[in-house]
Order: structure tokens, then sequence, then C-alpha cells
């Protein structure tokens, strides 16, 4: 093989590299922004969140530092031992 041939087949190979990463990026962009436009939208709603598995057995707290920045309607929920639902 001479040395043209070596050039020529070593610049094929670079171009079939370079196209393949440029052109596979190309792709990846392309796939990934259409999945986000053709994303259905969900709604969420809003519960509120706890820390552990509800147990079954609702215990209101009883600190007095977060007693006193509870609103009445909240401490009215604690107190019938349901789970608060207003801030």
């Amino acid at each position: 093989m001479n040395i043209g041939r070596k050039w020529l087949l070593t610049a094929v190979i670079a171009g079939s590299l370079l196209g393949g990463a440029v052109g596979g990026t190309v792709i990846s962009a392309v796939t990934s922004s259409g999945k986000a436009s053709a994303a259905t939208p969900t709604t969420t709603t809003a519960t509120p969140s706890t820390a552990t598995a509800p147990s079954g057995t609702f215990k209101p707290n009883e600190d007095p530092a977060h007693e006193a920045t509870e609103s009445a309607a909240r401490e009215a929920q604690e107190d019938a031992g349901q789970v608060p639902t207003v801030p």
C-alpha cells in the first residue's frame, strides 16, 4: 500500500469517527427535545407529607414552640384527632 492510500484511509476513518460523534450528538439532542415537548402534562394534588408512614393513630405536636405558631383551626383539628389540613 503506498503512502497516498494510507493517508486516504486515515482520513476516511477519522471522518467516519468524527461524523459518528457529531451525528450521535445531534440525534441525542433531537430525541431528548422531542420527548420534552411531547410529554403529557400531569396534574398533582397537594397532600400533606409525612416523614414516616401513618401508623393509624395521629399524634399531634404539642411542643410549646410549635403550639405558639399554630392557627386555631389547626389546633382544633389536632384536638379532634384529625390530621391537620390547614396551616
